[in-house]
């Protein structure tokens, strides 16, 4: 059992007890770093080239893949289409010109280049890409998908752009200035005293026997666990005060990056089992957690450490 956890809460970091009572989610500080110089960042583009390769290359495939337009990668349930790889590649070109020596870590990159991954450990500034979170909900008609964009530098996420396109929906966070939802201010709260805590799961298709028996420990009295759908969505979800946790069993920076500066800039909290903030560049002691505040990821966590 971990005698303390640590609670990442709005941008910052503070160890507390399991059985100390938590302090409240703050606002995060600004932070960007003072090497990294993003004054002629031209945001408003940014979202705009999101919008743009959505608008080209997975809305007009909606609903009309052909069946050589799937592809398994490592299983079944692991897939891509040819909307994922055409927007990834419009994203790559439209985001590296918009910021001058950036780099692109992108979902589908990575998969036929792993070495891709090493510009999260680099000195240049980086655009975290998942082109189509929720590819299965993309394959089958469902429209709970999003494009997941995040720019990062020394580990550290500077801002973070969720967006779903067939349910009209963007959100964008910036560290130290908050979150918005269609340009309304979220603010995720916390969950009514007492109340039954809805928690997004790592779905079962995707976890181990072992994975299962940790996350196994959320079957308990008070907490209501389902196997998530788009991770990205979810985190919105957590934003919104519509769902009050996620525990996610895998560390992938392009499904996660985007939605942890999301919620902790709508005033929410998250942690790993081993004390120590979740790291876009991987290494993570798992399952972690993402909450509407620190109290919720508090007792998720304690709940899931106690299986270890």
């Amino acid at each position: 059992m971990i005698e303390a956890l640590r609670i990442q809460e709005a941008g910052e970091t503070a160890i507390t007890p399991i059985a100390a009572t938590p302090p409240a989610a703050t606002p995060a500080p600004a932070q960007e770093s003072p090497s990294l110089d993003l004054s002629a960042l031209d945001w408003a583009a940014v979202e705009a080239a999101i919008r743009r390769a959505a608008a080209d290359e997975i809305m007009p495939r909606f609903r009309q893949l052909a069946a050589e337009d799937i592809v398994e990668k490592s299983g079944p349930h692991d897939l891509v289409t040819v909307a994922d790889r055409l927007a990834e590649e419009h994203l790559t070109a439209s985001l590296t010109a918009l910021l001058p020596g950036s780099r692109v870590v992108g979902e589908e990159a990575v998969h036929a280049d792993p070495s891709v991954l090493d510009a999260l450990h680099g000195d240049a500034p980086v655009w975290i890409v998942d082109p189509v979170d929720g590819t299965r909900q993309f394959v089958h008609g469902d429209p709970g998908f999003c494009t997941l964009v995040a720019l990062a530098h020394r580990g550290e996420v500077l801002a973070s752009w969720t967006y779903a396109p067939a349910l009209g929906l963007m959100a964008i966070a910036r560290r130290g200035a908050g979150a918005r939802l269609n340009g309304v201010p979220l603010q995720a709260g916390s969950p009514s005293s007492g109340a039954v805590l809805d928690v997004a799961t790592s779905h079962y298709d995707f976890t181990d026997d072992e994975q299962k028996r940790v996350l196994a420990t959320l079957e308990t009295g008070g907490i209501a666990p389902r196997p998530c759908g788009s991770a990205g969505l979810e985190y919105l979800h957590i934003a919104r005060g519509e769902i009050d946790a996620t525990a996610f069993s895998w560390e992938n920076a392009w499904d996660h990056a985007a939605g942890l500066l999301l919620v902790h800039e709508a005033g929410g909290a998250s942690g790993t089992v081993a004390g120590q903030p979740f790291r876009i560049e991987g290494g993570n002691a798992l399952p972690f957690t993402a909450a509407r505040d620190a109290e919720t990821a508090r007792r998720i966590l304690g709940l899931l450490a106690a299986a270890n």
